[in-house]
């Protein structure tokens, strides 16, 4: 399978990530030239530098032979347009974008894109939930034996006062937002969670089963 993976913010990096653990061809588009020197360190070969808005960037990527695009800039207007490009143009089965505002989500699926994924809309509509400090529950399985889940932080959690970027988690194991209060929390290398926090989490079987035994 040959995924097209457009973005390389935190979201776009992520699914790359898991992409290529599963063993996909993917391929990586980022506009930004200082991002995509970033990139390229990490990635090598599977990243370009180029705006998947314009039709020669999709052209370079091999997009006629893609089975699946994801757009995930930041910008649901660019998404839209990757998306519908890479449906007319390019013929390509299915496009997934990822929609800012969640009030675009019908117009998205109304013009033709596949699947939309509204953060905003998940992790707003678990913010009232009632969970037992500690507890991982299950929230949504994914193919590849990939679920996210969410855990509220206790005061003794070893996760407690410490920068993301200096926390060992498990290979597989992506801590993808915090909801704090009313406010959710895009958590960066800076990141240093409190008590209480309720984190998602986007993890592989093996990998979650290694984070619940380290810090729950």
């Amino acid at each position: 399978m040959y995924v097209l993976v457009v973005g390389g913010g935190q979201v776009g990096v992520n699914l790359t990530k898991l992409l290529l653990a599963e063993g996909k061809e993917v391929l990586l588009v980022e506009k930004d030239p200082k991002r995509y020197a970033q990139l390229a360190d990490e990635f090598g070969e599977n990243v370009i530098l180029g705006d998947g808005t314009e039709l020669g960037t999709l052209m370079d990527t091999g997009a006629n032979r893609a089975d699946v695009l994801i757009a995930a800039t930041g910008a649901d207007q660019d998404n839209l347009i990757i998306c519908q490009t890479a449906k007319v143009l390019y013929l390509i089965p299915k496009t997934i974008a990822r929609v800012n505002d969640p009030r675009n989500e019908e117009l998205f699926q109304t013009l033709g894109v596949d699947a939309t994924v509204s953060s905003t809309r998940i992790i707003g509509s678990l913010i009232e939930e009632k969970i037992d400090p500690g507890m991982a529950i299950p929230l949504m399985a994914l193919k590849g034996e990939v679920e996210i889940f969410q855990t509220e932080l206790e005061a003794d959690s070893p996760l407690l006062q410490k920068k993301l970027s200096k926390l060992k988690l498990p290979e597989d194991v992506i801590i993808f937002a915090a909801i704090r209060g009313n406010e959710v929390i895009i958590p960066k290398g800076d990141t240093v969670f409190e008590e209480g926090d309720k984190l998602m989490v986007l993890a592989k079987k093996e990998g979650k089963e290694e984070f619940k035994k380290l810090f729950l």
